[in-house]
Protein backbone atom coordinates (compact mmCIF):
# COMPACT_ATOMS: atom_id res chain seq x y z
CA UNK A 1 0.00 0.00 0.00
CA UNK A 2 0.91 3.53 -1.00
CA UNK A 3 2.33 5.56 2.03
CA UNK A 4 1.01 9.16 2.64
CA UNK A 5 4.00 10.60 1.50
CA UNK A 6 3.58 9.02 -1.98
CA UNK A 7 1.59 10.55 -4.70
CA UNK A 8 -1.61 9.19 -5.66
CA UNK A 9 -2.46 7.43 -8.65
CA UNK A 10 -4.65 5.73 -10.46
CA UNK A 11 -3.60 1.78 -10.41
CA UNK A 12 -5.24 -1.23 -12.50
CA UNK A 13 -7.26 -3.01 -9.63
CA UNK A 14 -8.38 -6.17 -11.59
CA UNK A 15 -7.17 -6.71 -15.40
CA UNK A 16 -10.76 -7.86 -15.97
CA UNK A 17 -9.38 -11.29 -18.53
CA UNK A 18 -13.16 -12.42 -18.28
CA UNK A 19 -14.34 -9.28 -20.27
CA UNK A 20 -11.76 -8.88 -22.56
CA UNK A 21 -11.20 -12.81 -23.35
CA UNK A 22 -14.67 -11.95 -24.70
CA UNK A 23 -13.53 -9.55 -27.31
CA UNK A 24 -11.90 -10.55 -30.20
CA UNK A 25 -8.49 -9.39 -30.87
CA UNK A 26 -8.31 -10.23 -34.73
CA UNK A 27 -11.85 -10.28 -36.84
CA UNK A 28 -12.07 -11.81 -40.96
CA UNK A 29 -13.83 -9.11 -43.35
CA UNK A 30 -13.83 -10.80 -46.56
CA UNK A 31 -10.28 -11.62 -47.25
CA UNK A 32 -8.48 -9.26 -44.86
CA UNK A 33 -8.00 -9.69 -41.61
CA UNK A 34 -8.40 -6.48 -38.97
CA UNK A 35 -7.03 -5.87 -35.47
CA UNK A 36 -9.85 -4.95 -32.96
CA UNK A 37 -9.07 -1.99 -31.27
CA UNK A 38 -11.12 -1.02 -28.41
CA UNK A 39 -11.60 2.83 -29.08
CA UNK A 40 -14.64 3.86 -26.49
CA UNK A 41 -15.65 3.06 -22.67
CA UNK A 42 -18.33 3.43 -20.34
CA UNK A 43 -19.26 1.81 -17.45
CA UNK A 44 -22.61 1.89 -14.45
CA UNK A 45 -23.73 -0.69 -11.99
CA UNK A 46 -25.45 -2.85 -14.58
CA UNK A 47 -23.06 -2.98 -17.52
CA UNK A 48 -19.68 -2.16 -18.76
CA UNK A 49 -19.94 -1.11 -22.70
CA UNK A 50 -16.72 -1.53 -24.98
CA UNK A 51 -16.94 0.42 -28.64
CA UNK A 52 -14.16 -1.21 -31.08
CA UNK A 53 -12.26 -0.13 -34.37
CA UNK A 54 -14.82 -2.01 -36.21
CA UNK A 55 -17.78 -0.74 -35.82
CA UNK A 56 -18.79 -2.86 -32.94
CA UNK A 57 -20.27 -2.53 -29.44
CA UNK A 58 -19.22 -5.06 -26.89
CA UNK A 59 -22.14 -4.81 -23.63
CA UNK A 60 -21.28 -6.95 -20.86
CA UNK A 61 -23.85 -7.36 -17.95
CA UNK A 62 -22.01 -7.28 -14.76
CA UNK A 63 -25.19 -9.33 -13.20
CA UNK A 64 -25.02 -12.79 -15.51
CA UNK A 65 -21.64 -12.55 -16.78
CA UNK A 66 -22.87 -12.41 -20.43
CA UNK A 67 -21.30 -10.66 -23.31
CA UNK A 68 -23.55 -8.92 -26.13
CA UNK A 69 -22.84 -7.57 -29.44
CA UNK A 70 -24.37 -4.95 -31.63
CA UNK A 71 -23.50 -3.26 -34.47
CA UNK A 72 -23.36 -0.28 -36.85
CA UNK A 73 -24.43 -1.38 -40.20
CA UNK A 74 -22.60 -0.26 -43.30
CA UNK A 75 -19.28 0.17 -44.01
CA UNK A 76 -16.87 -0.71 -40.43
CA UNK A 77 -15.85 2.25 -39.01
CA UNK A 78 -14.34 3.46 -35.42
CA UNK A 79 -17.04 4.16 -32.01
CA UNK A 80 -15.42 6.89 -30.74
CA UNK A 81 -17.78 7.49 -27.70
CA UNK A 82 -20.36 5.23 -25.76
CA UNK A 83 -22.72 6.40 -23.06
CA UNK A 84 -24.93 4.28 -20.68
CA UNK A 85 -27.95 5.10 -19.34
CA UNK A 86 -29.47 3.08 -16.43
CA UNK A 87 -33.39 4.36 -16.31
CA UNK A 88 -36.68 2.45 -15.91
CA UNK A 89 -35.18 1.04 -19.21
CA UNK A 90 -31.15 0.31 -19.42
CA UNK A 91 -29.96 2.48 -22.63
CA UNK A 92 -27.04 2.89 -24.73
CA UNK A 93 -25.98 5.78 -27.33
CA UNK A 94 -22.60 5.30 -29.31
CA UNK A 95 -21.53 7.73 -31.80
CA UNK A 96 -18.77 6.75 -34.23
CA UNK A 97 -15.94 8.63 -36.69
CA UNK A 98 -18.12 9.46 -39.53
CA UNK A 99 -20.96 11.04 -37.46
CA UNK A 100 -23.44 8.65 -37.17
CA UNK A 101 -25.27 8.16 -33.75
CA UNK A 102 -27.34 4.77 -33.00
CA UNK A 103 -29.45 4.30 -29.20
CA UNK A 104 -29.84 0.53 -28.07
CA UNK A 105 -33.01 0.21 -25.67
CA UNK A 106 -31.60 -3.26 -24.08
CA UNK A 107 -33.81 -6.50 -23.37
CA UNK A 108 -35.01 -6.70 -19.11
CA UNK A 109 -35.92 -9.43 -17.62
CA UNK A 110 -37.90 -7.58 -15.18
CA UNK A 111 -42.03 -7.48 -15.37
CA UNK A 112 -43.13 -3.95 -17.16
CA UNK A 113 -39.66 -3.44 -18.58
CA UNK A 114 -38.67 -3.33 -22.53
CA UNK A 115 -38.65 -7.56 -24.12
CA UNK A 116 -37.48 -6.16 -27.69
CA UNK A 117 -33.94 -4.67 -28.10
CA UNK A 118 -34.85 -1.44 -30.39
CA UNK A 119 -32.79 1.18 -32.05
CA UNK A 120 -33.07 4.45 -32.74
CA UNK A 121 -30.89 6.46 -34.95
CA UNK A 122 -29.89 10.41 -35.54
CA UNK A 123 -28.69 10.59 -38.99
CA UNK A 124 -28.50 13.76 -41.48
CA UNK A 125 -26.91 16.54 -38.69
CA UNK A 126 -23.78 15.20 -37.68
CA UNK A 127 -20.76 14.89 -40.24
CA UNK A 128 -18.01 14.45 -38.37
CA UNK A 129 -16.27 12.35 -35.76
CA UNK A 130 -18.88 12.17 -32.58
CA UNK A 131 -16.84 13.23 -29.49
CA UNK A 132 -19.71 13.66 -26.48
CA UNK A 133 -22.88 12.15 -25.61
CA UNK A 134 -25.13 13.15 -22.10
CA UNK A 135 -28.03 11.73 -21.15
CA UNK A 136 -30.91 13.14 -19.41
CA UNK A 137 -31.83 11.13 -16.62
CA UNK A 138 -35.41 9.98 -17.89
CA UNK A 139 -33.85 9.25 -20.83
CA UNK A 140 -35.91 11.08 -22.81
CA UNK A 141 -33.18 13.66 -24.05
CA UNK A 142 -29.97 12.44 -25.96
CA UNK A 143 -27.28 15.66 -26.26
CA UNK A 144 -24.38 14.39 -29.31
CA UNK A 145 -21.41 16.76 -29.95
CA UNK A 146 -18.72 16.14 -32.86
CA UNK A 147 -15.19 17.76 -33.25
CA UNK A 148 -16.30 20.36 -35.79
CA UNK A 149 -18.50 21.99 -32.70
CA UNK A 150 -22.12 20.76 -33.79
CA UNK A 151 -24.03 20.11 -30.86
CA UNK A 152 -27.61 18.37 -31.60
CA UNK A 153 -30.36 17.48 -29.20
CA UNK A 154 -32.36 14.32 -29.78
CA UNK A 155 -35.80 13.90 -28.48
CA UNK A 156 -36.83 9.70 -27.76
CA UNK A 157 -40.56 8.76 -27.49
CA UNK A 158 -39.69 5.00 -26.01
CA UNK A 159 -43.26 4.49 -26.26
CA UNK A 160 -43.79 5.11 -29.93
CA UNK A 161 -40.53 4.41 -31.12
CA UNK A 162 -39.60 7.84 -32.47
CA UNK A 163 -36.16 9.89 -32.27
CA UNK A 164 -36.43 13.48 -33.46
CA UNK A 165 -33.36 15.46 -34.04
CA UNK A 166 -32.14 19.15 -34.53
CA UNK A 167 -29.07 21.29 -33.99
CA UNK A 168 -29.11 23.18 -31.22
CA UNK A 169 -25.39 24.99 -30.75
CA UNK A 170 -22.96 25.14 -32.83
CA UNK A 171 -19.51 26.15 -31.11
CA UNK A 172 -15.93 27.27 -32.94
CA UNK A 173 -13.65 24.10 -32.47
CA UNK A 174 -14.73 20.58 -31.04
CA UNK A 175 -17.13 19.51 -28.55
CA UNK A 176 -14.73 17.55 -25.86
CA UNK A 177 -17.07 16.78 -23.13
CA UNK A 178 -21.17 17.87 -22.24
CA UNK A 179 -23.43 16.61 -19.14
CA UNK A 180 -27.38 17.63 -18.71
CA UNK A 181 -29.46 18.51 -15.79
CA UNK A 182 -32.34 20.43 -14.76
CA UNK A 183 -33.07 21.92 -18.67
CA UNK A 184 -29.31 22.79 -18.39
CA UNK A 185 -26.67 21.65 -20.55
CA UNK A 186 -22.95 21.97 -19.67
CA UNK A 187 -20.67 21.88 -22.60
CA UNK A 188 -16.70 21.95 -22.63
CA UNK A 189 -15.13 22.73 -25.77
CA UNK A 190 -11.58 22.81 -26.87
CA UNK A 191 -12.04 26.57 -26.46
CA UNK A 192 -14.49 27.36 -23.93
CA UNK A 193 -17.07 25.71 -21.14
CA UNK A 194 -20.24 27.44 -21.31
CA UNK A 195 -23.68 26.52 -19.89
CA UNK A 196 -26.22 26.11 -22.84
CA UNK A 197 -30.10 26.71 -21.07
CA UNK A 198 -32.74 24.76 -22.98
CA UNK A 199 -35.33 26.47 -22.74
CA UNK A 200 -34.23 29.99 -23.13
CA UNK A 201 -31.89 28.93 -25.73
CA UNK A 202 -29.22 31.31 -24.11
CA UNK A 203 -25.86 30.16 -23.29
CA UNK A 204 -23.57 31.38 -20.65
CA UNK A 205 -19.94 31.44 -21.12
CA UNK A 206 -17.78 29.94 -17.68
CA UNK A 207 -14.91 31.82 -16.80
CA UNK A 208 -14.46 35.74 -17.68
CA UNK A 209 -10.64 34.93 -19.52
CA UNK A 210 -10.87 33.41 -22.96
CA UNK A 211 -8.31 30.35 -23.40
CA UNK A 212 -5.00 31.52 -25.04
CA UNK A 213 -4.32 28.58 -27.32
CA UNK A 214 -6.71 25.27 -27.52
CA UNK A 215 -5.14 22.59 -25.30
CA UNK A 216 -4.53 19.01 -25.67
CA UNK A 217 -7.06 18.10 -23.25
CA UNK A 218 -9.89 20.26 -22.55
CA UNK A 219 -10.94 21.21 -18.89
CA UNK A 220 -13.81 18.80 -17.40
CA UNK A 221 -17.16 19.94 -16.31
CA UNK A 222 -18.59 18.45 -13.23
CA UNK A 223 -22.73 19.00 -12.35
CA UNK A 224 -22.93 19.50 -9.14
CA UNK A 225 -26.92 18.51 -8.42
CA UNK A 226 -28.86 20.29 -5.51
CA UNK A 227 -26.12 22.98 -4.58
CA UNK A 228 -24.84 24.83 -7.23
CA UNK A 229 -25.56 24.65 -10.87
CA UNK A 230 -22.27 23.91 -12.13
CA UNK A 231 -17.97 23.80 -11.59
CA UNK A 232 -15.62 23.88 -14.01
CA UNK A 233 -11.96 23.11 -13.60
CA UNK A 234 -9.60 25.17 -16.20
CA UNK A 235 -5.97 24.79 -16.01
CA UNK A 236 -6.18 23.67 -11.99
CA UNK A 237 -8.61 26.73 -11.32
CA UNK A 238 -11.86 26.68 -10.69
CA UNK A 239 -14.78 29.01 -11.56
CA UNK A 240 -18.54 29.07 -10.20
CA UNK A 241 -21.42 29.14 -13.01
CA UNK A 242 -21.08 33.31 -12.63
CA UNK A 243 -17.36 32.65 -14.20
CA UNK A 244 -15.81 33.82 -10.90
CA UNK A 245 -12.57 32.66 -10.24
CA UNK A 246 -12.06 30.34 -7.46
CA UNK A 247 -9.00 29.17 -5.30
CA UNK A 248 -6.12 27.20 -7.13
CA UNK A 249 -7.02 23.51 -6.25
CA UNK A 250 -5.06 20.25 -7.78
CA UNK A 251 -7.99 17.87 -7.24
CA UNK A 252 -11.59 18.17 -6.18
CA UNK A 253 -13.84 15.55 -5.88
CA UNK A 254 -17.72 16.25 -6.07
CA UNK A 255 -20.31 13.64 -4.80
CA UNK A 256 -23.68 13.61 -6.52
Amino acid sequence: MASASEPVTFREFCPLYYLLSAIPTKVQKGFRSLVVYLTALDTNGDYIAVGSSIGMLYLYCRHFNQMRKYNFEGKTEPITVVKLLACFDDLVAAGTASGRVAVFQLVSSLPGRNKQLRRFDVTGIHKNSITALAWSPNGMKLFSGDDKGKIVYSSLDLDQGVCNSHLVLEEPSSIVQLDYSQKVLLVSTLQRSLLFYTEEKSVKQIGTQPRKSAPSSASWLVLVRHRCPAASCLFGRIVDYKGRDKNQLCFTWISQ
